[in-house]
């Protein structure tokens, strides 16, 4: 089993897979091509670059189609009660007193530090399906864990505005 995408995950793959088919390998190939003009290939800075650059995008291209081949598609629709897919979600941390925002998004799109958490998370796992005022406990592996309280839930959409992450 492979990656958990919702549709709107699988239009942007398939969106940046053309446009890498298309543009970046035709500027890549160019690229290649004038160097390998400019003489001695050993020497070549330009050739080797051009060369590294071609390669990272058919790699790029490789691990999308990759990914969408293996991939499990899930519902981006959620109870308007309950924490799901793309909802912005207000969760206290009991331990440290402190309070944080996350939205839930699928492990392609997810960047802690951008504030979206992925529901792959051990944080995304406990509260997925769980409703304001529940006390959940977030198990981080089979000795440790936290709990945490949920203070509210919103329910956002899928603007576009998120990434998918590189390798």
């Amino acid at each position: 089993m492979g990656e958990k995408l919702t549709k709107h995950d699988v239009e942007q793959i398939e969106k940046e897979i053309e446009y890498r088919k298309l543009v970046v390998r035709k500027n890549a190939l160019e690229a290649v091509k004038e160097a390998r003009a400019h003489g001695d290939l050993s020497e070549n800075f330009e050739y080797h670059a051009a060369k590294k650059d071609k390669n990272q995008n058919e790699s790029r291209i490789r691990y999308l189609e990759r990914m969408l081949k293996n991939a499990t598609i899930v519902t981006e629709q959620s109870k308007a009660d309950e924490v799901g897919m793309n909802n912005t979600v207000e969760v206290y941390f009991e331990d440290d007193d402190l309070t944080e925002t996350y939205k839930l998004v699928t492990s392609i799109r997810g960047n802690s530090l951008d504030g979206k958490i992925s529901t792959e998370s051990p944080l995304g796992k406990a509260i997925m399906g769980h409703k304001v005022g529940d006390r959940v406990l977030v198990k981080v592996n089979e000795n440790v864990g936290y709990f945490v309280q949920i203070k509210s839930i919103q329910n956002t959409v899928d603007d576009g505005s998120d990434h998918i992450r590189s390798f």
